[in-house]
């Protein structure tokens, strides 16, 4: 399977799972017709391997320098450190919020030893928790080269708000890709797909009924 690309090893892991008459709740409320568990690759050496690999090719391809890698808490977490261990470069991770306890710490790791920070996460849905992450190394005065990332469901709303914030962002797979390859390995019929076509456009759609 080396030719086949990161949305062709979700699903043959099993990391996405597609619901369209049963919907998931999302914690924010909303209904969604998918979910992907990118947690599921990481007992996975073959796609790990692959997703790193993926990554690093892009970070070296950067036009800025990187020196420190850092994953979100806590799915980005192990991404985060294979990553940085291939570049051999220093990892920090970052929490959704700072502690209550000890010393308050929202970033874990030694800031001091780089200023250029590519942040990784296994997936975005809103960008609410990259943005997060990024803003809380923005508030040690680090520069957030770019968000990279195993998934991204293609939201409009999680698009604008990376605008809005001025962050590059980078996604090894997309929704809209992964959906059009489940259609083509006849995994989806044509009333499933628009359903989820549909979704994309209007995340809402189904959260109003």
């Amino acid at each position: 399977m080396e030719n086949n690309k990161i949305e062709d090893y979700l699903l043959e892991i099993g990391a996405v799972q597609i619901q369209p008459n049963d919907l998931f709740t999302w914690t924010s409320g909303l209904k969604s017709p998918i979910y992907c568990d990118n947690r599921l690759t990481m007992s996975y050496p073959h796609v790990r391997k692959h997703i790193i690999d993926e990554m690093v090719r892009y970070i070296d391809q950067l036009d800025e320098e990187v020196d420190m890698i850092a994953g979100c808490a806590t799915a980005g977490i192990p991404h985060a450190a294979w990553v940085a261990d291939r570049l051999n470069l220093p990892l920090v991770y970052v929490r959704g919020e700072a502690k209550k306890h000890g010393k308050g710490n929202q970033v874990e790791g030694d800031l001091s030893q780089g200023s250029h920070v590519v942040v990784i996460e296994d997936l975005i849905s809103t960008g609410k928790s990259s943005i997060a992450s990024s803003e809380a190394l923005r508030e040690s005065n680090k520069k957030v080269v770019c968000i990279l990332s195993i998934f991204n469901y293609n939201l409009h709303a999680a698009e604008e708000a990376f605008e809005a914030k001025r962050y590059k962002t980078h996604s090894l797979a997309t929704y809209n890709e992964l959906i059009h390859i489940m259609k083509e390995k006849d995994q989806l019929n044509e009333e499933e797909y628009g359903k989820l076509q549909k979704w994309s456009a209007d995340p809402q759609i189904f959260t109003k009924n």
